[in-house]
């Protein structure tokens, strides 16, 4: 009879372990689905901000034929925007469009400044529809940049905080990264008259 007990009490201690290992599996397949879900949603932010700086860079060549026509003599805005926007076209990792598209800020922003000297082009209706097409997308660009960072936030706190961050590690999700204004924008312009 006591043989029997021993190896009730065997069976008991197969079953409580078998549970507890089931019972983990459920919980890593639940934290991996949301890391999955989180990650994708990272991904479809930047998928927003891309789309609207697609549209900013298929403006731009419009935006500088127009402005060409009324200062041909400023060549050197007009070869660094394009510049500017060849890098954006050539950037392939996330780090590498965030800093591309930064200089191609700055770039259009000397070209604002060339405007701001041809009163009779800031006059031409097809280049005030431009403008206003341009200034909408740099809008929906700040927008989406800031959807983008809210869930990169959300995404971060996620793959660090722990017990997620083990099965971060584990199934190979790492921080996303955020997309930061440059050290320019830290400082405020100067308008002179």
């Amino acid at each position: 009879m006591r043989r029997g007990g021993a190896g009730l009490i065997v069976l008991i201690i197969l079953a409580i372990v078998l549970i507890v290992g089931l019972i983990a599996v459920v919980i890593g397949i639940g934290m991996y689905n949301r890391l999955v879900t989180a990650d994708e949603e990272v991904k479809g932010a930047w998928a927003q901000v891309e789309n609207q700086l697609q549209r900013r860079f298929d403006l731009i060549p419009n935006y500088v034929e127009t402005v060409k026509g009324y200062a041909e003599h400023e060549k050197e805005v007009f070869i660094q925007v394009t510049e500017a926007r060849s890098k954006v076209g050539g950037a392939s990792t996330i780090p590498e469009k965030i800093e591309a598209n930064q200089e191609l800020s700055a770039a259009l922003s000397r070209l604002m400044v060339v405007v701001e000297n041809y009163p009779e082009l800031k006059a031409n209706q097809n280049f005030i529809r431009l403008q206003d097409e341009l200034a909408g997308t740099e809008n929906r660009i700040a927008v989406e940049r800031m959807r983008y960072n809210e869930i990169v936030k959300g995404f971060n706190q996620m793959v660090r905080r722990f017990p997620m961050n083990l099965f971060a590690n584990i199934f190979g999700f790492s921080p996303a990264v955020f997309y930061e204004a440059e050290e320019a924008a830290m400082t405020a312009p100067k308008v002179e008259f």
